[in-house]
């Protein structure tokens, strides 16, 4: 679908003129949004705006990281949407010249139809197509805090662990975690490489006095990566400290199975000696060799419990939450 928005010179908003009457000397500049085109709709990237081959590709295949090219006549930027579901980055292609922007998106972008109807009503944003973008990847960014506030939540409900997880569904959550942690920063952190190109660019002079708006997104990707690296500092301590719950739980199994070998090894022994049935063992014959061989086994084994004991093998610690 190819949508159009022009604004007059009288700063009137037309909707859905077609693009052959978007170049009347009575429009200031337009918008034109190509959202989920076609095959043949694509084909006006070169056949009426004329934009660079390379350019053109970009925008068709999703191989690109946000970025910033400058043309003779127009500026093609590349951002990332999230989708909030999975997390996945959705490319926006945006070419931004003084009298044009052109977005380009094969899928749905929530904020740009929003902003889109508010063209009408905002004057400020009838101002010029570099205001448009401007709102274009300031609505983007903001999109940006709500998966990484849940992600957050999700880390302190782990550490809290309030329902009684167990250890291994615990660790199983934390690598979920840090895994969407780590799609958010491999979006983010070129967005904030991106925003720096262009708050340093001499290209953007026009709208240097607003720099300012620019400058606030910048911070606002600036305070998206702190949190992100926090958060995934945070996922690593909790994984390492269940971890290390989990060996000491494990130590405690294994120290509890060696007390009852031990004990049990000496018993065996005699049990075994005695257990061979040769002819001639002088201690078969005796009336009261069973009971003595039993005395005997009895005594070894609260022996050696009371060794055991005296060198702290049963002193056991609680596990405790984290």
């Amino acid at each position: 679908m190819i949508r159009t928005l022009a604004i007059t010179s009288e700063k009137e908003v037309v909707y859905n003129q077609p693009l052959r009457k978007l170049n009347r000397k009575n429009f200031e500049w337009f918008w034109v949004d190509f959202q989920e085109p076609t095959a043949e709709e694509t084909k006006e990237l070169s056949r009426f705006f004329r934009f660079h081959p390379l350019a053109i590709e970009d925008c068709l295949e999703f191989v690109q990281r946000p970025k910033l090219d400058f043309y003779d006549q127009y500026l093609f930027i590349v951002v990332h949407s999230i989708n909030q579901a999975t997390l996945e980055a959705d490319e926006v292609d945006i070419f931004v010249s003084d009298n044009y922007i052109v977005t380009f998106h094969k899928k749905p972008v929530r904020d740009m139809n929003n902003l889109w109807h508010r063209v009408k009503q905002d004057l400020l944003l009838q101002e010029s197509p570099l205001q448009i973008m401007y709102h274009i990847i300031d609505h983007l960014v903001d999109d940006y805090f709500p998966p990484v506030y849940r992600l957050e939540d999700l880390i302190n409900q782990v550490e809290a662990n309030t329902s009684d997880q167990t250890i291994s569904e615990l660790m199983e959550q934390i690598f979920d975690i840090r895994s969407q942690l780590n799609k958010l920063r491999r979006t983010i952190i070129p967005m904030r490489d991106l925003l720096y190109r262009i708050i340093s660019s001499s290209r953007f002079n026009s709208f240097k006095e607003k720099h300012i708006y620019l400058h606030d997104i910048y911070d606002h990707l600036l305070k998206l990566v702190e949190m992100i690296d926090a958060n995934r500092e945070l996922s690593t301590d909790i994984r390492d400290s269940y971890l290390s719950i989990n060996s000491d739980r494990m130590n405690r199994v294994m120290m509890t199975l060696t007390v009852i070998s031990s004990i049990f090894l000496p018993l065996t022994f005699i049990a075994g000696v005695y257990g061979m049935n040769f002819e001639y063992m002088p201690e078969l014959s005796g009336k009261y060799s069973y009971f003595i061989i039993l005395g005997v086994m009895f005594v070894i084994g609260i022996g050696m419990v009371l060794f055991f004991h005296r060198m702290g093998w049963f002193r056991f610690h609680k596990g405790t939450k984290l």
